[in-house]
């Protein structure tokens, strides 16, 4: 061991940062953004909305007299000023977000450095061996500064107070880097990725769910969850900044438990190893979609629970929307066709939404091709008699196969929920078909993903969520920024039937497919012809 590294376990940090930031440097921006157009989206619209005190009061006792909406937006003390109405609305949504930031961040820096052999390389050199988890943490706390930023000038230049806008982006910095600690603790518990991805993707759930339970019922509950705490800070309301204490302690504990832990582990190693296999492989090994499958599976039902989870949600507002919209009337214009369709309306944006959840799992699942090439595994599968047409396929199936059931799901909590209310069991039924109706659009998205691992592979990532944001933008937002009428021309969700609003337009779905079909061919064609790993 060379004498910087045994004298500080901490040399080379600065360098490491440095790097970090520079490899990040194109992706990262984006989350920050992303956050800064919610709550600009938000607070317009709160604002036009609830531009007086008569109509801010009519949705405080609306909202408050309704516990699903209770717990999916926060504690109702949020509702007396228009501000906190913003952050009833968004502020679940925007911690979710920030929490996903810091787990990529960190889990990218840390445990998927030391498992594709980086760190070792790094640590060759005069580098500590604690370097690459504070550069890490070096990063995050960049990244939670600058959505903070984001929050307090998007805030303050809707029109909010000031103080109130600094607040909200300080507790939004303070539970990303809650998270950004947990991640680290879990880089050091696992041994791989995805394993760190589903323990904290869990933890965040958690937090949701303890958070909600106490918004709903016993409050003490909530102050388990930083999700709460952060809420609990009542922006906009009471301004109370000593909540944000909270997120230093814990964030400190953390971060002494996770350099703790990496000081009694190998490296590459973790405190759980992975489990003794089987001593045959099954049959469903002896195929590169059933490899993809069996590497996937955890990944599939996490997203299906995610998506169950979600559509309950959804599902268990769905029978007191008539009289939300009748107390709000200025909310059903974000809802197509009349009164009377209002809770199939309803039901149809809640698909959507569910829709664009498959998608995205089905983008992530395609792009693990392009992961595996990166990662030299995939040439290991390809020196068997397997073709990467047959390998891309393999991804491909596996990512169509998984967003169906992300759809199923999603539908199934939707109904399931929604039927307990009204006492109608077969809901359940109708909308998990009802969800279905929306697979061929979801498999053009996760076709095109195919095709930008084809041909632009190195530029896959960013191809792939680009499209992908584009249609979040034109399915939820396009009306409320008033974009031209042609902006979701390409969008495939723009042409598929309003499920259960619209009766299902096999036409439409066929054509759907084909364009799939087609995209898919295009794909094949690219990864056919081109080098590994280029």
């Amino acid at each position: 061991m060379n004498t910087a590294t045994a004298s500080s376990p901490t040399a080379g940090v600065s360098t490491l940062a440095r790097f970090a930031l520079r490899r990040e440097r194109f992706a990262l921006p984006w989350w920050p953004l992303g956050i800064g157009a919610l709550m600009a989206l938000q607070s317009v619209s709160s604002q036009n909305f609830y531009d007086s005190p008569a109509k801010l009061a009519q949705l405080r006792a609306t909202m408050s007299a309704d516990a699903a909406i209770v717990a999916m937006g926060g504690p109702t003390r949020l509702l007396e000023t228009v501000g906190g109405e913003v952050l009833f609305e968004i502020f679940a949504y925007l911690a979710i977000v920030v929490a996903l930031m810091n787990m990529f961040v960190i889990c990218r820096h840390t445990r998927s450095d030391e498992e594709a052999g980086r760190t070792e390389l790094i640590r060759s050199s005069r580098v500590g061996p604690q370097a690459s988890v504070m550069a890490a943490l070096i990063v995050a706390v960049i990244a939670n500064l600058g959505a903070a930023l984001v929050v307090f000038v998007t805030a303050a230049a809707t029109g909010l107070p000031v103080v109130g806008a600094a607040l909200a982006g300080a507790a939004i910095a303070g539970l990303g880097f809650t998270v950004a600690a947990a991640t680290t603790v879990a880089a050091q518990v696992f041994e791989n990725p995805r394993s760190v991805y589903g323990a904290i993707s869990a933890s965040v759930a958690a937090a949701y769910v303890l958070r909600a339970v106490g918004d709903v019922g016993n409050d003490a509950v909530a102050w388990i969850s930083p999700i709460g705490w952060g809420q609990r800070t009542y922006p906009f309301v009471d301004d109370r900044w000593w909540p944000l204490l909270l997120f230093v302690a814990m964030s400190a504990v953390l971060i002494a438990v996770a350099f703790a832990l990496s000081r009694r582990r190998d490296l590459g190693a973790g405190l759980f190893g992975y489990r003794t296999g089987r001593a045959t492989a099954s049959r469903l090994l002896g195929s590169p979609a059933g490899l993809v499958w069996r590497l996937q599976r955890a990944t599939v039902l996490g997203w299906c629970l995610g998506a169950f989870v979600l559509g309950a949600a959804y599902g268990s507002f769905a029978d007191s929307i008539e009289q939300f919209l009748a107390d709000n009337p200025e909310i059903a214009g974000y809802l197509t066709g009349t009164a009377h369709d209002a809770v199939d309306s309803y039901l149809s944006l809640t698909l959507s939404i569910i829709a664009l959840l498959a998608a995205a799992y089905g983008v992530s699942g395609v792009l693990r091709a392009r992961s595996e090439e990166n990662s030299g595994r995939a040439e290991m599968v390809l020196a068997a008699p397997v073709g990467r047409v047959r390998w891309l396929s393999g991804y491909l199936a596996t990512a169509m196969s998984g967003s169906a059931l992300v759809l199923v799901a999603g539908g199934l909590g939707d109904g399931l929920a929604y039927g307990i209310t009204v006492g109608d069991p077969l809901q359940s039924v109708r909308l998990a078909a009802s969800a279905l109706g929306y697979v061929s659009a979801v498999w053009v998205i996760v076709a095109v993903t195919a095709v930008a691992v084809g041909w632009v592979p190195q530029h896959a990532g960013a191809v792939s969520w680009l499209f992908y944001t584009y249609v979040v933008v034109a399915l939820i937002f396009a009306e409320a920024f008033e974009l031209p009428e042609w902006f979701p021309a390409i969008s495939p969700l723009r042409y598929i039937a309003l499920v259960p609003l619209e009766d299902f337009d096999p036409l439409v779905s066929l054509v759907l497919l084909a364009v799939a079909a087609g995209a898919t061919g295009i794909a094949w064609a690219g990864c056919g012809r081109r080098d590994l790993g280029r």
